[in-house]
């Protein structure tokens, strides 16, 4: 019923120039929807009637934080604590860890990965689907590295031991990939960045340079994001 759900995308991008996560995510949202950018101080209010939040990417990082992000864990608890459905990417998905288990979830990656890699599900989820391998874009310097229960790891990389996650028994997921960004932008994002910091051009080169496989899971991961009821609906009694 799309039309009892609304969608806040939080926007946690830094320069919308270069990298423009809202524009990437609406493509495959069916319900209505709303951008807010907590770097210019701009949340949902909780009378506004939103069911999901989107947690997007952002160029930050969750290890060094600014207060904006903190002001966003805050948001997060209390959107998860109310009962909303809760999809984070990448730095979203992170922001998400940190605000649910803590700081000492998230981390710097040993190893950065870049480029479109092969993530490999752990278990079945409404999320990601079966079991096997999908293809994906991934951009990030910085992980969650450890969760505890209630959570669930759905997915791995082997450099990256937490690529997807889930809280039990609540509509509640992160991911680490960009599904979201496809072939043709994933190149120019790399190639936007890698203009702009130059000292990590050596790290961009070889995703450039490689054959990019994407499984186009972005429709699918969005599909179950928005078909989970939130648990304020529930107990309204809606379905």
């Amino acid at each position: 019923m799309s039309e009892q759900k609304r969608v806040a995308v939080i926007d946690l991008s830094l320069d919308p120039g270069i990298y423009r996560p809202v524009e990437h995510w609406s493509r495959f949202l069916s319900a209505p929807w709303r951008a807010f950018r907590p770097k210019d101080g701009a949340f949902p209010g909780w009378d506004e009637g939103y069911t999901h939040v989107l947690l997007t990417g952002s160029e930050a990082s969750i290890v060094h934080r600014d207060a904006w992000a903190d002001r966003t864990a805050d948001f997060v608890r209390q959107a998860v604590s109310r009962g909303l459905s809760v999809l984070g990417s990448c730095y979203g998905h992170q922001l998400l860890a940190l605000a649910l288990a803590g700081p000492e979830s998230v981390r710097r990656c040993p190893e950065p990965e870049i480029g479109w890699l092969a993530v490999r599900r752990l278990r079945p989820s409404r999320l990601l689907g079966g079991d096997g391998e999908f293809y994906t874009f991934t951009v990030h310097f910085d992980e969650v590295s450890s969760l505890p229960e209630p959570f669930l790891v759905l997915a791995s990389t082997e450099a990256c031991g937490i690529q997807a996650f889930a809280l039990k028994n609540r509509p509640v997921w992160g991911i680490q990939p960009h599904p979201e960004i496809d072939i043709p932008t994933g190149r120019k994002l790399l190639g936007d960045f890698a203009g702009v910091r130059p000292e990590l051009e050596t790290l961009f080169a070889p995703a450039l340079a490689s054959e990019p496989r994407d499984s186009g899971t972005a429709q699918g991961i969005v599909r179950a994001f928005l078909e989970a009821v939130p648990e304020q609906n529930l107990r309204r009694g809606v379905r």
